[in-house]
């Protein structure tokens, strides 16, 4: 998630660290109110001037939760890291609804000494923030998730069928007529895999058309979860919306008709669209 900034964990010189969540290009200070409230024990998310139009929205943490060793701990507890992300997002999500505002959202943990050094490094990194912020700006990002569809009935493991004759019901056994019938059943399975796989290619490629960029992800599933076949983020043009969202509809509806479901996530931050060209 973010722009991909040093993280630093200071030499204690306080008792906080300033916690930085996005940089924000807008033609005025964005407003502070109605702001989620930030990430666990640390302050209301707060805005800071970095340059002409350019802001930081901040908040101090305390370093005996987010400094080392205390962080290091704190990582190994998922609800707690969960919590930290969902809060860190509504912030970044807050400001990028900002009208005429462009976000740069930070990775989760970024974290500077003081406000002057968080505004230092990022002021250091100027040339490589303003490509970002000609790339993603007047967009927002989509997702897709493309899986086989729950509704198929799993392929059938044949078993020793019966059949009729005239004279009563017998037991037919042939071996070759099992290892026929397994080897359809796996055909049929690789068929169905194949045609879900085409559709979520023919989806990527038709969806990358509207975009601007748009970008495979690692497709990840949690244990007893649905595997996903293609995982895919959009970085969309705002006035391109409802475009790109009657032909993922559209296409949806193919991918259901191939075996496969399609969700479509959105609209978010662009979070898939900031750190490679900002380390570069």
């Amino acid at each position: 998630m973010g722009v991909g900034l040093e993280k630093h964990r200071p030499v204690i010189v306080s008792a906080n660290a300033t916690y930085l969540y996005c940089v924000v290009r807008a033609p005025r200070r964005p407003a502070a109110t109605k702001v989620p409230p930030g990430v666990p024990d640390g302050t209301a998310p707060d805005v800071v001037a970095l340059a002409p139009s350019l802001w930081l929205v901040t908040s101090q943490v305390p370093l005996d939760v987010y400094g080392s060793p205390h962080l290091d701990a704190r990582l190994r507890d998922l609800d707690w890291v969960s919590d930290a992300a969902v809060a860190h997002e509504a912030v970044v999500e807050r400001f990028a609804a900002a009208p005429a505002a462009t976000v740069v959202p930070m990775k989760l943990f970024t974290m500077f000494s003081s406000i002057d050094r968080a505004i230092e490094d990022v002021r250091g990194r100027r040339a490589a923030l303003q490509r970002v912020l000609k790339r993603i700006a007047g967009c927002e990002e989509w997702g897709i998730r493309v899986t086989r569809s729950r509704s198929l009935p799993p392929p059938v493991e044949p078993g020793h069928g019966k059949t009729k004759r005239a004279a009563g019901t017998v037991q037919a056994s042939s071996g070759v007529a099992f290892l026929t019938a397994r080897k359809n059943a796996r055909d049929a399975a690789r068929q169905l895999r194949a045609r879900a796989l085409e559709c979520a290619d023919a989806a990527f490629k038709r969806l990358r058309r509207i975009a601007r960029d748009a970008r495979r992800r690692e497709a990840r599933s949690e244990p007893g979860t649905n595997p996903p076949i293609l995982e895919a983020a959009f970085l969309v043009p705002a006035a391109a919306r409802a475009r790109f969202k009657a032909e993922a509809r559209r296409l949806a509806s193919a991918c259901a008709a191939a075996g496969a479901d399609m969700m479509l996530t959105g609209p978010w931050p662009a979070y898939n669209f900031v750190q490679e060209e900002a380390r570069t």
